[in-house]
């Protein structure tokens, strides 16, 4: 924010000493709507027989010419990029030429990063020129690059791949794969978040026969040829996925099969293979093979032999068979039984017993709504976390968490589970998702801009304090406020003193004219920053040293700056305006003013230039270094006027300048 006072001094009373009954401004603003409609000045006609109304329209019909010629240079270079075409040596293309050329200059340093408030010895048109299309680049270049990543049109911004728009709308930020569950990583590996993407590594081992690889892959082991093998001198390794297997050296012949040692032993045909005899034989088993022998009476399962041994009779096994049915009904049956099984089991026919029924896979999904167990002869339902079993014993109902109060401050009941929620100023702990924790508001990211001075974090909240004296916080409680001991009668200036207001304090001032010198007005007892204290010469008769004194008035004015926390480019803080204007005429005398820091210039923080506003002359005083406060100088400025002949007098204006330690 720049800080102003603006001073009017004026050296003339009358423009240039004229009485005229056409105004100046009527005469100029004929001569430039001359040289914009008609391109020449030569043949100006004249609205006054006044010679200086004539000199002024001359001078205004050139300028006129001189603005419209250097307007259409600098569109040609904006729209060709080159001034090739402006060759032609006359006076017009001259100045075209001039304009193109620095504009030109402007883009190119816009374009190397070169800074466009640099003053450059080319002369004040060209460095005007200069400026004004450098400032012009800037902006576009800042409107090109407002998007982190790309544009998708109605100034919306979009992120690449694996990125997320931040809240701004402009800035792009990494996504967490893993963290959201969005990963492909398979079972027993883990996944890690890269930038803008993840990748999946193994957390467990590959099991046995197998070895990691430096590519994340399991590879079987060799165990033949790496010799990690137990295969004895009689067999032979042989490598299979994930393990190995030992082969016999040597054959065995029929009947006998190779042991775990690789000796032969004898198979038992009577028992590996089924009925190796005819209906009515008997297998007995011999070395390396079998006999059949012949049986006189064979009865089949369920018969027994009579006593005598001629025939076969039924067997009741309900009767013989100790609990041959598990506790189920029994039936006998010729040659067979069958049991009679209760709710909940099925007669399996082959085993000949009640096995239980799995209700829950004979019937899936219609039994229970959530999950089946299955028991002995019946089913039990049950339900997932965060349901508990409805009183039908088969439906859920949704549990409400909330009522046991997990969560340390708000919880919301949802369908199969609950959320916790944390009252304004806290957070929901990453660690448990139920406890809230306090949040620093001073430490965020932008806690520093919260308070304008100081912030203080609290459970919940925070709160901002002021510097001790010279300010109070304000209705916002966030921003500092600076009192103003004049106003408040808090000061401690005597009657003969003025109190003038200043950023966090206040400053006690009294003044007195130089010998020769007059005050103008009175002070008042509080200073503005608008307020001048002028000082006029007032010689005596006789007094020639003091009439020949250049200098005719000594004015004293006051301003208050913070110290400025990002100074990136000059502040504007005086203007010194006059009545002298920037068109003269060597005929009828020509006038100039001078602006010069003659003390107070505190490590050349402060500079002051000359510019032109609606056709006078003024001069800016502006801060070009940062000041580190508290600081108190007096910049003494001098304000000379030029003529042909030499200094026709000036003015000294002293700016009382009270820079505050603080930024606010």
């Amino acid at each position: 924010m720049g800080l102003c006072v603006v001073l009017l001094c004026s050296l003339f009373g009358v423009l240039l000493g004229q009485a005229e009954q056409i105004s100046m401004e009527e005469c100029c603003k004929h001569g430039q709507k001359y040289g914009n409609d008609n391109d020449e000045c030569a043949d100006v006609r004249l609205i006054s027989s006044s010679t200086t109304c004539r000199t002024v329209q001359e001078q205004c019909c050139e300028t006129a010419l001189k603005d419209k010629m250097c307007t259409n240079g600098i569109n040609i270079a904006k729209s060709q990029g080159a001034c090739d075409s402006l060759l032609i040596n006359t006076c017009d293309t001259k100045s075209k030429k001039l304009c193109c050329d620095c504009c030109l200059l402007g883009k190119a340093a816009n374009e190397l990063g070169l800074p466009c408030d640099h003053n450059l010895s080319v002369g004040y048109q060209c460095n005007l020129v200069y400026r004004d299309c450098c400032m012009e680049g800037a902006q576009q270049n800042q409107g090109e690059w407002k998007c982190a990543h790309r544009c998708v049109g109605n100034d919306t911004c979009a992120c690449s791949k694996g990125y997320k728009l931040k809240p701004d709308g402009k800035s792009c930020e990494d996504i967490n794969e893993c963290l959201l569950g969005a990963s492909n990583c398979r079972g027993g590996e883990r996944c890690i978040n890269t930038e803008g993407s993840f990748r999946c590594q193994r957390e467990v081992s590959c099991g046995t026969g197998y070895e990691l690889t430096d590519s994340n892959n399991c590879k079987d082991i060799d165990e033949c040829e790496t010799g990690i093998h137990n295969c004895g001198s009689r067999f032979v390794c042989q490598n299979t996925q994930g393990s190995f297997r030992c082969l016999p050296k040597v054959q065995c012949g029929a009947g006998f099969i190779q042991d775990a040692l690789g000796n032969c032993i004898d198979i038992n045909e009577c028992v590996s293979q089924t009925s190796p005899c005819s209906r009515g034989q008997v297998c007995i088993n011999t070395m390396g093979s079998y006999i059949c022998q012949r049986n006189s009476v064979n009865c089949g399962r369920g018969y027994h032999l009579n006593e005598e041994g001629t025939r076969c009779i039924d067997i009741d096994e309900c009767k013989t068979t100790e609990n041959v049915c598990g506790g189920h009904a029994c039936f006998n049956m010729l040659g067979s039984y069958r049991c009679e099984c209760e709710t909940g089991y099925a007669f399996n026919s082959v085993n000949r017993i009640c096995e239980d029924v799995n209700e829950c896979r004979h019937y899936p999904g219609r039994l229970c709504a959530h999950k089946c167990e299955n028991t002995l002869g019946s089913y039990q339902c049950s339900c997932t976390t965060g349901f508990k079993l409805a009183a039908d014993g088969r439906n859920c109902d949704d549990l409400n968490e909330c009522e046991n109060n997990p969560c340390s401050q708000e919880c919301a009941n949802v369908y199969g589970s609950y959320q916790c929620y944390c009252r304004r100023g806290y957070q929901l702990s990453d660690i448990d998702g139920m406890t809230c924790e306090d949040i620093d508001e001073c430490a965020l990211p932008t806690g520093g801009h919260i308070c304008s001075y100081r912030c203080h974090n609290t459970p919940g909240s925070f709160h901002c304090s002021c510097p001790v004296s010279g300010y109070t916080l304000a209705v916002n409680g966030r921003s500092c406020q600076d009192i103003d001991e004049c106003v408040t009668g808090s000061h401690t200036c005597t009657e003969s003193q003025s109190c003038f207001n200043v950023q966090g304090g206040f400053r006690c001032l009294s003044f007195t004219c130089p010998n020769n010198y007059r005050q103008v007005g009175e002070t008042s007892a509080r200073l503005e920053r608008s307020d001048v204290v002028r000082c006029v010469k007032s010689c005596q008769p006789n007094n020639i040293a003091c009439i020949l004194d250049p200098t005719q008035s000594v004015s004293h004015s006051f301003i208050s700056l913070p110290t400025f926390r990002e100074f990136t480019r000059p502040e504007e803080i005086v203007f010194l305006r006059t009545t002298v204007p920037a068109y003269g005429s060597y005929n009828f005398g020509s006038y100039d003013v001078k602006f010069d820091i003659l003390e107070g210039n505190v490590d050349n923080a402060f500079d002051i230039i000359k510019q032109v506003e609606n056709g006078l002359y003024v001069g800016i005083v502006r801060q070009v270094k940062p000041v580190i406060g508290p600081v108190t100088t007096v910049l003494k400025l001098s304000m000379r006027n030029l003529t042909t002949q030499g200094d026709s007098g000036q003015n000294i204006i002293n700016v009382h300048v009270f820079v505050s330690e603080f930024w606010f």
